[in-house]
């Protein structure tokens, strides 16, 4: 199974940097190698050229798609470690942008591992100016820990084909490397080391902004889409007023971010990593100089931050700070962020996220008993709510339900689903106080999806779990080992599901006229008197409050997002 549980990578391999770099280099020798052994014609015909303003790239066709992987957005960050990224530097060859770059060094990963890690790849059907496509860049998840662009569920080459359309991924600081706050250990040259991984992202997206029209796109029309952390780390984007103007809708897919880690509980964490280091916090800058391997092994030092919402992190939280230099309010308290009121936004989730989230770790969770559940839901649920009477409503309103179904609806609707609905909440009173206040223009639509289908795999034990929309958005069904399978009617989703997203990069609407609708009915936008939510099925419909006694149920308690 291809997935990310909660964002987390399912591979399960580490490496320092200099055993990385090695197997980087490897991997680009033989994508250059299988590039040479094209005929001269051939390699002619299918290695497009463009000029960035860094300098030139060479990609490849690729099933009718010009591909360029490994384009550096971003020079060497080692040298520089927790502190802003730099552009790279000038170069006057003509660079081979044939094979994915490094990915940020983390735990559990068997790509090749870097701090020099600052690349993007690009998917469009003609590299070359003047196209004026959509431009659909998509954040990787992982939570802030893990992960990188280069999975094959990622690859852009159908999207690209299907909707006419840019796709972009791309790789960025991580963990300890991205959001290691230091701003009250340290001097001033540390002061935005807790969003370094953000402002990696800036950069990135400053590239597109620069430099994508050589690929033929747009960048009047850049669309973010991320899952789990990725459409945490765009939510959190919408609230950083440096990214302010660099993308122009954006749809998170199981992922939101309310609020930010603290610069009090960032310095407790910080202060907890430096002492699994053996380190004070006089000497804080001396992690800078550290080799890799030991800040990764440091990693699984227990966050000294308590609360139901801190449970079952499996240590340090590493996330975006409020630090009053990058991030200056938390993205989603008190309000939906004025910066960003007129980009258009899709928030969605599935219907069972804690099937694979909780499930795919462990097995005993499809099996539970009565006596199970309530223990089970105080555990995970995440916030501070009578377990024993969340079991009892989730048997009242779902009498057919099994100990385990109960688990898992309960956990999804309190711990994963939450954050969308607050999210969706305050976008809706944004828009409804600006259109009073302007004549009905002030803010942009949000459109709220609940994917509902669910997979055949595995007997169909999952039902619709986490990254399951990964596939279906992509049109990546016939990716091997994914979680849609390529069923006839996975396909039909992802026609669906990818249709509405290409609509909404095109025209920063979902519903669209022609061959990328897959029969879906229109699409209208979340209000807070009707709770409008479009729910992929094979009979997708758009239902008002889909799961209405459920929300009500944890809205008696506040929310808490996790790390903060």
């Amino acid at each position: 199974m291809s997935s990310h549980p909660e964002g987390a990578s399912s591979r399960d391999e580490s490496s320092g940097r200099d055993g990385a770099d090695r197997r980087q280099i490897l991997g680009l020798g033989l994508g250059a190698a299988a590039a040479l052994a094209l005929p001269t014609g051939a390699w002619a015909a299918a290695a497009p050229v463009v000029a960035t303003g860094h300098g030139r790239v060479r990609g490849a066709l690729q099933d009718g798609i010009h591909v360029f992987k490994g384009i550096r957005y971003g020079a060497d960050t080692g040298p520089r470690r927790f502190q802003a990224p730099q552009p790279p530097a000038p170069w006057s060859d003509v660079k081979d942008a044939l094979a994915y770059g490094a990915a940020c060094p983390q735990t559990r990963f068997d790509e090749p591992l870097s701090e020099d890690c600052l690349f993007l790849n690009v998917w469009t059907p003609e590299a070359k100016a003047g196209g004026n496509r959509p431009v659909m860049v998509y954040i990787h998840g992982g939570a802030y820990s893990h992960g990188s662009g280069s999975d094959a569920l990622y690859d852009g080459t159908r999207l690209a084909r299907r909707g006419d359309v840019v796709v972009v991924t791309l790789n960025h600081r991580l963990n300890v490397f991205g959001h290691f706050y230091l701003g009250r250990l340290t001097g001033p040259a540390y002061a935005q080391s807790g969003n370094a991984g953000i402002l990696d992202l800036v950069l990135a997206l400053r590239w597109v902004r620069d430099n994508i029209a050589a690929f033929g796109g747009d960048p009047g029309r850049v669309m973010l889409f991320g899952q789990s952390g990725g459409g945490a780390k765009i939510a959190t984007l919408m609230a950083t007023p440096a990214a302010q103007g660099l993308f122009h809708r954006a749809a998170t897919m199981s992922g939101q971010q309310v609020t930010a880690s603290g610069p009090l509980n960032a310095t407790a964490r910080a202060t907890a990593y430096l002492a699994a280091l053996g380190l004070t916090p006089d000497r804080a800058e001396e992690a800078a100089t550290l080799p890799v391997d030991r800040l990764l092994e440091a990693l699984n030092t227990a966050d000294p931050i308590h609360g139901v919402a801190a449970q079952g992190m499996g240590g340090l939280y590493w996330g975006p700070v409020l630090d009053d230099q990058v991030l200056t309010r938390h993205p989603f308290y008190p309000d939906a962020p004025a910066q960003s009121a007129g980009i258009p936004l899709i928030i969605g989730n599935t219907h069972d996220e804690t099937r694979l989230l909780i499930g795919g770790g462990d097995p005993a969770t499809f099996s539970l008993t009565w006596d199970q559940v309530a223990p089970l839901l105080a555990k995970h649920m995440r916030v501070d709510i009578n377990p024993d009477l969340v079991m009892a409503e989730y048997r009242a309103l779902y009498p057919a339900y099994s100990p385990s179904d109960v688990f898992f609806s309960a956990t999804t609707a309190g711990r994963s689903w939450r954050a969308a609905v607050v999210e969706a909440e305050l976008r809706a009173a944004q828009a409804q106080a600006l259109g009073r206040e302007q004549g009905g223009q002030g803010a942009a639509p949000t459109y709220v999806y609940q994917l509902n289908w669910g997979s055949p795999k595995d007997g169909g034990k999952w039902r619709a779990p986490h990254t399951l929309d990964i596939p279906l958005v992509f049109d990546n069904t016939g990716v091997p080992d994914s979680l849609s399978t390529d069923s006839v009617e996975a396909r039909r989703m992802a026609e669906r599901m990818s249709g509405a997203f290409i609509a909404f990069a095109r025209t920063g609407d979902p519903n669209a006229d022609g061959p990328n609708t897959g029969g879906a009915p229109r699409w209208t936008p979340y209000t807070l008197v009707g709770r409008e939510t479009m729910v992929f099925d094979l009979d997708t419909r758009l239902e008002q409050d889909p799961r209405g006694a459920e929300r009500r149920l944890f809205a008696r308690v506040p929310f808490t997002q996790q790390g903060t």
